[in-house]
């Protein structure tokens, strides 16, 4: 481990990155490319990330959305050092370890990404992104389980609270026509009150394969301690699920996405789909439609409106 942290490395005066991480990535090549050339160009200026008075500087002068992919490229290349720092932590390194991680956090906070006025409400993710954001998922122990996470509020458009009080008992099975099965879960959320949500046979599989993986009843969303080896833990909090989402979030060039984004992506996504209005406002929980309306980009069609199929008289 070097003086600067091993992410950044200095040659002749010039300071080059570890792009394994970003290059590992399953993103668009043109995705790699701005990460990359965003880090080149904060390298052939001279700054150190680990400066982080100089690194906000730098990050303000730049268009909104180059300050976005350097906040991204960032993020990813630190948080998959952090995490190899982390499992290589002994007793007698854990200080210099600790010290690491607080000065990655830190530099990763120094960047600041204002949000656009209005633009919350309609903050979603496209089919694409869907697809990209859970293969990003790993195969090992954490990966399924961050999988099954984002599937859920993706899938189901869980709230993140109701997430994380999510036990395995949830899962139910309900008849359908033709003799048929459908997988549902039995959700508690607001006013207690409880809804029933269908869920797709590909989550119903990783769910079901999730819970012989852990083997006792409880949350279906887990903590993992990290290290040699990964161990189970007995639930992961909602600001867990947060940060697992933000993570996630900055590997396709998003880094304030949030769980409410899933959220309102399985909203707009099903709307897109066909899916009757009354029906998500069902499945979402909410009392009032209007607050469903919110979630979505609804554009009123002047071409065509029901009042040209209103048989008044005298028409």
């Amino acid at each position: 481990m070097t003086k600067q942290t091993a992410i950044i490395t200095t040659s002749n005066q010039r300071q080059t990155f570890d792009m394994k991480a970003i290059d590992r990535a399953d993103l668009q090549p043109t995705t790699k490319y701005k990460y990359k050339r965003e880090l080149e160009a904060m390298a052939a200026a001279g700054v150190n990330p680990l400066n982080f008075e100089a690194l906000a500087i730098y990050a303000d002068n730049l268009k909104s959305s180059r300050k976005t992919f350097l906040k991204s490229a960032l993020r990813m290349i630190s948080t998959d050092y952090e995490r190899t720092t982390k499992g290589g932590a002994t007793p007698a390194n854990i200080a210099q370890v600790q010290t690491v991680v607080y000065r990655l956090e830190a530099m990763r906070s120094a960047i600041n990404v204002k949000k656009h006025k209005g633009s919350k409400a309609h903050n979603w993710l496209s089919q694409a992104q869907v697809k990209e954001i859970t293969s990003l998922c790993s195969n090992d122990l954490i990966g399924r389980r961050d999988w099954i996470i984002l599937a859920l509020l993706l899938g189901a458009g869980l709230r993140r609270d109701e997430l994380a009080t999510l036990t395995f008992d949830a899962i139910k099975t309900q008849p359908m026509k033709g003799g048929k099965i459908r997988t549902v879960l039995e959700v508690t959320g607001k006013g207690n009150k409880t809804r029933v949500i269908p869920i797709s046979k590909a989550i119903a599989a990783r769910l079901l394969s999730w819970r012989d993986e852990v083997m006792i009843g409880g949350m279906i969303a887990r903590s993992i301690s990290k290290g040699s080896k990964n161990k189970i833990g007995a639930s992961l909090s909602s600001i867990g699920i947060y940060k697992l989402v933000a993570n996630y979030g900055a590997m396709i060039g998003k880094p304030e996405l949030a769980p409410h984004d899933m959220r309102r992506t399985f909203a707009q996504l099903g709307y897109e789909a066909g899916i009757p209005l009354t029906q998500l406002q069902t499945l979402l929980g909410h009392e009032s439609i209007a607050t469903t309306q919110k979630y979505l980009d609804l554009n009123l069609d002047i071409e065509t409106t029901v009042s040209d199929f209103i048989p008044l008289s005298g028409d």
